[in-house]
């Protein structure tokens, strides 16, 4: 061991005193700076000048700072610099062996009673140590980091140097042996960047092989410290270092025992086919989903499934889970980057996107099924290639994607095991266990997300309603009243619901329902009258009557103007709408344009991630939020709402209007005119404020019986709220509707580390120092010690 020390020492020493580590360490602190500071000098100045006019933003910015700023893999300070890692230790290492023979100082090695092992282990703990200087770099970066950011995360820092210096370590392995095959240092770094980009693109070959699959990904390089610089440390990827290093030192070993000892070329090759198959044996038995453990250090712990969704997982204990991916090769969404995401080639993504599931129920199995097949009617394809059938169609796109087309069913053969129908024939699965079976046309989201982007195709939220439907549990069902001309969930005009179907994947069972002709199905849990044209009926108005009679809840829309049509059903619960059209005259908007706040109450509706950002910021405060300050949108024809406080039903606001200039216009509205002006003698009504919506509830029949009225019905509409940007505000209302059983949310901790604590002068001063005279300082020391060597 004292061998391996000296020479690592000495190889210290030398790298020390060479201008290629001085020029690596400069450039990296240099590089560590510049994408560090650039982000600072973007949002620094920008949160300070927010905080001074908004002292409780704070409490409300929902980015975690740590991960923003140096971890995040799509764009922190360290995502950056590995970009450009692989660069830096070719060059460090292409004279560790080298050296020796340029100098003549093997033969001395070779006769000394040093043992080759001993050389190679000392040489190679020199470089690694030499590592440890960038992560010292790093830790310069991070030190600083921890005085910029409020609550930093120090496991998540930790978990990313880690991944940093296995990876830097894994260089050094593969430009050491790349050493030891050439006497020449240009040549060693040539060498070395080859196996870099072999070894990085490498999961991209022979990909249509099962078992050559799981292999070529197991020896790609590519994303390896993703998860660690996101705060989960698994133990692949630590093995998948440790085999690279093993394996590569281990190379080099070899090699120069082959240049001090001949040997027969059967002898050679053995032993680095050996390492090389016992290598790839460990990784391959290491990234079994059996075989892999986990520690996620993030401190919501969101590199990991929602414990609600492990909960969920476990309903399926005692039985495999059988996931089937149904892939057509002429999708008719071509620009869905999910259209062949089932593919031999993307197999290991998809199988990735599934992994947090695998991690709590490794007994998932997967099928795929490759087909091809169009909607009836649609003659897209033809028309593409004219004169060809559709088999013929299918092998002209397979060929051209270099696919084998024998993959691929027909439409006969693939209508035998499920209808494509069921996805849209695009690209869906089916999830079954044991005599359960779901459809869905999503995948998995990566963990930790608490805002739905696209809620029809990610969420776990979406996935815990799947499998709540696979262990057979009931769903809320929704009743969209029909035969008055209500709005619909089938068209998708602006003024329509149609996006509303975007609940079904999250939970809910939707269905319409004229009552003119049915009666309300006893399951059904929510119905919904969305702005009737024409009276209702008296029929239907007794089945509306008994079914609140009954404790059920509802979802009510109206509309200027039309009040006598609903005002009949609404003075049962103590409700009316209040005649005329709110207006508020202004300069940029008509006069129907009225804007609202949102009372606290909103924010108790559901756990949408904004709805709990804002409970978060009135827990902080202590007080209601301006509402100047949270004017959520504007209603654009709407009416004011009326409550009797002696009915039976407790009334909440839920939007009231900003408070002065809005009045109830009586009569017809002119719009394209100069503005209305507040009439009495017209008729015309001025209160302080107006409520828009309001909350019902009351005790019925052993449960709390809830409700909701609005006065305006284009709130909910896709053009209104494509223009708002409050969906989720809907949601919340059908969520709290339901109990708040679906969706079944998965909100994840608040990031502390949301703020930074800097002025202005100071984020200018910190760029100064670190970009500019610390690079210099480090380059003037250097050249002192290059000087000083070179004189002795």
């Amino acid at each position: 061991m004292k061998r391996i020390l000296t020479i690592a020492k000495n190889e210290l020493r030398n790298l020390f005193y060479t201008p290629v580590a001085w020029f690596t360490l400069i450039v990296f602190w240099w590089m560590c700076a510049l994408f560090y500071t650039m982000r600072l000098a973007r949002i620094g100045p920008r949160m300070y000048h927010a905080a001074l006019e908004y002292p409780y933003l704070p409490f409300f910015n929902p980015g975690a700072l740590t991960e923003g700023l140096i971890t995040n893999p799509g764009g922190g300070m360290l995502a950056n610099v590995l970009q450009y890692l692989y660069l830096f230790i070719p060059l460090l290492t292409m004279n560790t062996i080298s050296r020796e023979f340029n100098a003549g100082t093997h033969r001395l090695l070779y006769s000394s009673p040093l043992r080759m092992r001993e050389l190679v282990a000392g040489k190679f703990l020199g470089v690694t140590v030499f590592n440890l200087l960038f992560i010292l770099v790093l830790g310069a970066f991070m030190i600083t980091a921890a005085f910029d950011i409020k609550s930093i995360e120090y496991p998540l820092l930790l978990s990313a140097s880690l991944g940093v210096f296995l990876l830097l370590s894994a260089y050094a392995a593969i430009g050491f042996f790349a050493s030891s095959l050439t006497r020449y240092p240009i040549v060693a770094a040539v060498i070395s960047f080859s196996f870099l980009i072999i070894l990085g693109s490498i999961d991209t070959l022979w990909q249509q092989y099962d078992f050559v699959r799981d292999l070529t990904s197991f020896l790609s390089l590519k994303s390896r410290t993703g998860r660690m610089l996101k705060g989960l440390i698994t133990t692949k990827d630590i093995i998948y270092f440790l085999v690279i290093i093993l394996m590569f030192v281990s190379f080099a070993l070899f090699v120069l025992k082959d240049k001090v000892k001949q040997s027969p070329w059967y002898f050679k090759t053995g032993r680095f086919l050996t390492v090389f198959v016992l290598s790839l044996t460990a990784g391959y038995i290491s990234s079994r989903q059996n075989a892999i453990g986990y520690l996620d250090v993030s401190a919501g712990k969101t590199n990991t499934l929602h414990p609600k969704t492990q909960q969920n997982l476990k309903l399926f204990d005692g039985a495999p889970m059988e996931v089937t991916l149904y892939t057509n090769l002429l999708t008719p969404e071509p620009n869905d980057r999910f259209a062949f995401i089932g593919l031999p080639a993307n197999i290991n993504t998809y199988l990735g996107m599934w992994e947090p599931y695998r991690r709590f129920k490794s007994d998932i199995q997967f099928k795929h099924v490759y087909y091809y097949a169009v909607p009836p009617g649609d003659s897209s394809q033809y028309k593409a290639f004219p004169g060809k059938s559709l088999k013929q169609i299918a092998g002209l796109v397979s060929r051209a994607m270099k696919i084998d087309s024998s993959l691929f069913i027909g439409p006969e053969e693939v209508r035998k095991i499920i209808d494509p129908g069921i996805f849209g024939y695009v690209r869906g699965s089916k999830i079954s266990w044991k005599d359960s079976t779901v459809f869905i046309n999503f995948f998995p989201s990566s963990t930790g997300s608490s805002v739905f982007t696209n809620v029809q195709l990610t969420s776990e939220p979406a996935f815990n309603a799947a499998f709540k439907r696979l262990a057979g549990e009931k769903m809320p069902h929704i009743g969209f009243i029909t035969g008055e001309l209500e709005r619909s969930i089938v068209k998708t005009g602006e003024r329509e619901y149609s996006w509303l179907n975007s609940l079904r994947p999250l939970g809910f069972d939707i269905d319409t329902l004229n009552l003119a002709t049915e009666n309300v199905p006893a399951d059904m849990n929510i119905l919904v009258l969305a702005d009737p044209k024409r009276e209702l009926s008296e029929e239907v108005v007794n089945k509306l009557h008994s079914y609140i009679d009954e404790g059920g809840n509802m979802f009510i829309l109206g509309e200027p103007g039309k009040q006598y049509v609903l005002n009949p059903l609404l003075q049962k619960l103590g409700v009316n709408l209040m005649p005329g059209q709110l207006v508020r005259p202004s300069f940029h908007q008509t006069p129907d344009a009225v804007p609202y706040y949102e009372s606290p109450a909103v924010y108790d509706l559901g756990e949408e991630y904004n709805l709990a950002a804002f409970r978060r910021l009135m827990k902080f405060t202590g007080h209601q939020i301006p509402s100047s300050d949270t004017q959520a949108a504007l209603l654009f024809g709407a009416t004011g709402l009326s409550y009797n406080k002696d009915s039976d039903f407790t009334a909440t606001p839920l939007f009231p209007t900003i408070p002065e200039r809005t009045w109830l216009k009586m009569g017809k509205l002119v719009q394209d005119s100069v503005p209305p002006v507040f009439n009495e003698q017209e008729g015309d009504q001025k209160e302080n404020a107006y409520n828009t919506a309001l909350q019902l509830t009351r005790k019925r029949n052993g449960k709390e019986q809830r409700i909701v009225i609005a006065g305006d019905a284009d709130f909910v509409s896709g053009l209104r709220l494509g223009q708002n940007g409050r969906q989720d505000r809907v949601r919340a209302i059908f969520s709290w509707l339901n109990y708040n059983r679906y969706p079944a949310y998965t909100l994840f901790p608040f990031a502390e580390d949301n703020w930074l604590k800097m002025t202005p002068s100071w984020v200018k001063l910190e760029r100064l120092i670190y970009l500019w005279i610390m690079p210099s300082l480090l380059m003037l020391l250097g050249i002192v010690i290059l000087v000083r060597r070179k004189r002795r």
